[in-house]
């Protein structure tokens, strides 16, 4: 059954990433930016909406008073796909680092080239990490919050990568919060195509301030807030403490 109600959902998922393009693509383009994340934010509801009237995939939210009005830096576990449409609805307009070659899928990387997002080319780190720091300090300064995945790519439940800093260097910089996320999304929606239902929990810290403060620190405070939530909320046991992968250089 499960098998059968997710061949349904990505029928749905595909048809209204077309629908969406031809549709929204042409609007958006005439559209000021922040006019821009609304109407595609309207795609991304409904994939949430259609996720859980065909897998029976629900979601709970912890501490969504706790969003701060003004741009900030979220940082986020990295478990699937779920996260990176959800956390587009929590804070917006957010613009994210994401992969260079994910801009050039037909329709779904033109859409996301119209929200200013940060790409990067892994095949040069050092240029990457520099258009990450630029660019990210630049879009905070224009009103944008900035979504990062410091552990660098999709980590499956039950195992654990230590955090990227970029994210909090960026913070610093710019003087702006850090706004903790954890989830156990992986657990419904991973890698494997087959989605479980059931709900799954998304826990949203208090901002942490970055003034005067190192990055260093500031991505100590994230990474051990957001690893004691996933303790809490994770089916899947974590790993010991002591137990994880090195860091990816870059953030996905």
């Amino acid at each position: 059954m499960n098998v059968i109600r997710s061949l349904i959902f990505y029928a749905g998922y595909f048809l209204a990433i077309l629908v969406s393009g031809l549709l929204m693509l042409p609007l958006g383009m005439m559209l000021p930016l922040r006019g821009r994340f609304r109407l595609f934010n309207c795609h991304n509801r409904f994939i949430m909406r259609w996720l859980s009237l065909t897998c029976g995939v629900r979601y709970r939210v912890e501490g969504r008073e706790r969003v701060p009005e003004g741009p900030c830096v979220v940082l986020a576990n990295h478990q699937s796909e779920w996260e990176t449409v959800y956390l587009q609805l929590l804070k917006t307009p957010i613009c994210t680092v994401l992969k260079q070659e994910l801009l050039s899928i037909p329709l779904f990387g033109w859409g996301v080239r119209l929200l200013k997002p940060i790409p990067l080319d892994r095949s040069k780190p050092s240029t990457a990490m520099r258009q990450v720091l630029s660019h990210g300090k630049q879009r905070l300064d224009e009103g944008l919050s900035v979504l990062i995945f410091p552990e660098g790519t999709r980590v499956a439940p039950g195992q654990r990568r230590r955090f990227n800093k970029s994210g909090a260097v960026i913070a610093c910089r710019a003087g702006v919060p850090v706004l903790p996320v954890a989830h156990n999304a992986g657990e419904r929606w991973g890698r494997h195509w087959v989605k479980q239902p059931g709900e799954l929990r998304v826990v949203v810290g208090e901002p942490i301030a970055t003034e005067g403060r190192t990055p260093d620190a500031v991505m100590a405070d994230v990474e051990q807030w957001i690893e004691a939530r996933l303790e809490e909320i994770s089916e899947v046991p974590r790993p010991p403490q002591g137990v994880r992968e090195a860091p990816t250089k870059l953030p996905s």
